[in-house]
Formats: C-alpha cells, sequence, structure tokens
C-alpha cells in the first residue's frame, strides 16, 4: 500500500486554496474588473424615490442630504426622509431644508413599532409614501459621490429589472483601520457585484440599492423577515433576486460614500450585526462564499507551512500563479470602484482577511441585536 507523505498532503492542501481562490477571481471578481456598461439604444427616465432612515442624525442629515437633495436629473423625483423617533434637532433641521427644497417629503414617527425589531418598520413605511415607482435607498450618512449618482443608477433599469445593485463605500480617512474597513467594504462588494453579473445576485447593501416599488409590495415587504432584526437589504435581495431581474451599476458616478467608524470596538459591532444574517441565505450562495472563506482563510498559513516544509520552489510557483491574476484584478476593480489607494497594501490586507475571518466567525451563530442605528 503506497503512502503519501504528510508533505505532499501539505502541499497538496496549499494548492488547492490557491486554485479555488485562483477560480474565484478568474471567474467571479474579473467581471468587476473588466465591467464594461452596455450602451441602450434608448435611455429611459424613469421618476425616482429616494428613501432614507434617520434616527438621531442631525448632523449627518445637515451634512449629506444636500447632496441629495441637489441631484441633476430632469424627471420627476423626490426625498422620502423617515425620521423615526428621533430625539435630537433632526426635525428641525429637516423643517429648515424642506423650505428651500420642495421635493423633499418628511414622515415623523413617533411610536415604535411593536414585534417588528430593526430598520424595516421605518423603512416599509417610508416606501409606502413614495409616490414613485423605482425606489433608491441610501442611509443619512451617506453622500452621493456625484450630482449624477440619481441618474447612473436608474439607467439600469430595463423592462425586465426589479433591482439594481450598487456600491457603498467609506471616505478615506488616515490610519490603518480605515484602509482595513474601506478593504473590507470593498472586498464584499467584489463578491455581491461579480455573483450577480454572474448571474447568482445574492445580497445588496441600503447605502446604495434600488428596486421597483412593485415588487416590495408585491412580495408584502419585508414580512417573511420580520422577525429578524437585520435583512432589511442583504435578506430581502437573497430572496427575490435572480439572474433575470437584476442589474449591476459599477460608475464612479454611481458611488456613495458614508462615514467610517473611528475606533475598533464600534466596527467590530457593526460588522458583528451584520454577519449574522448570513446563516438564513440561500443553499448555494451559503457554499459558494463558504468555499470561498475556507480558501482565503488557508491560504496563508498554508503558505507558511508549505514554504517551510516542502519544495519552496514548487510552493512560490503555486503562489505567484494565484497573486499575479489576483493582482491585476484587484487593481482592475480597485480603480472601477474608486478604491485604487488600497492596491499596493493588497497583499498585507488580503493577509489581514485571515484575523478578520477569526474575529466574525462566531457572528454567523450569534444572536442578532435589535437595534438598527
Amino acid at each position: 500500500m503506497l503512502m503519501i507523505d504528510w508533505r505532499e498532503l501539505l502541499f497538496y492542501a496549499f494548492s488547492a486554496a490557491a486554485l479555488v481562490q485562483l477560480f474565484y477571481y478568474t471567474w467571479f471578481f474579473s467581471r468587476v474588473a473588466f465591467f464594461i456598461k452596455k450602451e441602450k439604444p434608448t435611455q429611459r427616465q424613469h421618476p425616482v424615490s429616494v428613501v432614507i432612515c434617520a434616527r438621531d442624525e442631525d448632523e449627518n442629515l445637515a451634512r449629506n442630504l444636500p447632496g441629495v437633495l441637489l441631484q441633476q436629473y430632469p424627471s420627476s423625483k423626490e426625498v422620502v426622509v423617515i425620521n423615526d423617533n428621533s430625539v435630537d434637532d433632526s426635525k428641525f433641521i429637516l423643517q429648515e431644508l424642506k423650505r428651500t427644497f420642495k421635493n423633499l417629503h418628511i414622515v415623523e414617527l413617533t411610536q415604535e413599532a411593536k414585534l417588528i425589531a430593526g430598520k424595516k418598520y421605518p423603512l416599509s413605511i417610508g416606501i409606502r409614501e413614495a409616490n414613485h415607482e423605482i425606489l433608491l435607498l441610501t442611509d443619512a450618512d451617506c453622500v452621493p459621490s456625484s450630482e449624477h449618482w440619481m441618474q447612473k443608477m436608474q439607467e439600469a433599469y430595463g423592462e425586465d429589472t426589479e433591482i439594481v445593485l450598487g456600491y457603498g463605500g467609506y471616505h478615506r480617512k488616515k490610519g490603518l483601520l480605515n484602509k482595513l474597513i474601506r478593504f473590507e467594504t470593498f472586498h464584499t462588494a467584489l463578491q455581491y457585484l461579480s455573483y450577480a453579473l454572474a448571474g447568482i445576485p445574492y445580497m445588496g447593501v441600503g447605502r446604495n440599492l434600488s428596486y421597483r416599488k412593485d415588487l416590495f409590495l408585491r412580495n408584502k415587504g419585508f414580512s417573511s423577515i420580520n422577525h429578524i432584526p437585520s435583512g432589511d437589504d442583504d435578506l430581502f435581495i437573497n430572496k427575490l433576486a435572480n439572474k433575470h431581474n437584476t442589474a449591476v451599476v459599477i460608475d464612479r458616478d454611481a458611488l456613495t460614500r458614508s462615514i467610517p467608524k473611528t475606533t475598533w470596538g464600534s466596527w467590530l459591532n457593526q460588522k458583528s450585526r451584520h454577519y449574522t444574517t448570513a446563516k438564513y441565505y440561500k443553499t448555494l450562495h451559503k457554499f459558494l462564499l463558504g468555499l470561498y472563506f475556507i480558501a482565503q482563510f488557508l491560504f496563508y498559513p498554508l503558505l507558511g507551512l508549505a514554504l517551510t516544509f516542502c519544495n519552496w520552489q514548487w510552493v512560490a510557483g503555486v503562489a505567484i500563479i494565484k497573486l499575479l491574476p489576483q493582482a491585476v484584478i484587484l487593481y482592475k476593480a480597485m480603480n472601477k470602484l474608486d478604491e485604487k489607494d488600497l492596491w499596493p497594501w493588497f497583499i498585507l490586507l488580503d493577509m489581514w482577511m485571515f484575523f478578520y475571518y477569526l474575529f466574525f466567525f462566531p457572528a454567523l451563530w450569534k444572536r442578532p441585536t435589535k437595534n438598527w442605528n
């Protein structure tokens, strides 16, 4: 009976992790890196309702809401802001903005919804109050990257399109934490945008997301996920998106930018809350995400062990075969999503993901918290 040396098994395991990642980068992630917008023979202008939920967001509303209200859009538009039981000066700031911007529609909520945790109740109210079929969702702490954000997002709608996914990034700041936050956000977007381009949409982010009001009403809103505090964006899209009804917008003028967390603790709490919804994804999505997670998690530990105990030339060769295409695809994708300043650090940031997964893996089984703000 032939015995396989443990060093061979180590090399095979490392090679498998590298090849799995290479497959994801070349088959999925390259779709974002080499994305080319398809020009439509005719561009239809759809009336758009921007929907924003806010709770104690007076500073963010004063800072960011004018960027939404000043969008250059020739068709009908409105901005619906749901002021959800705020106790700060949000009400007065909104009233002041209303004097200048007549297309601002303010919805004041003064009671909490019973048995519906999180953001779903105020968002549902805002959607029902919206006057237009095309809904464009963002957050109070977000600002569009340009005055053409609304135009670019609605251009993706075709006859069968019901959902449009965009990218919501974070502002550039000094420091390591900012780079880690932005890389993780980019890395997540690289996955959900590329999967959608491959015909397997699985999530969107509420910082930059659009769908039809009819889709929301026809499926009884968030009724099937009301018991889950989070998920008003990713679980809703996971349930209803398919390769026929979902489009993607990758355009520097169609991004939104948010204010990133400034402390490790606040960021860890935010990400832990977000990851509690992943266990509710469809089986195919969990399999694809899980396989990639395992390969990425194991790659650098196995690389270190293989370089120590195996033929280093063979190990280095496999690593280069994986890292070179990864470098090219990340450079192109980061440029598309206006995150190219992260590229010189991509190997270190890629290594960081090992520790990132260690921190957040337990959140997959954690009970969700009930606050959304």
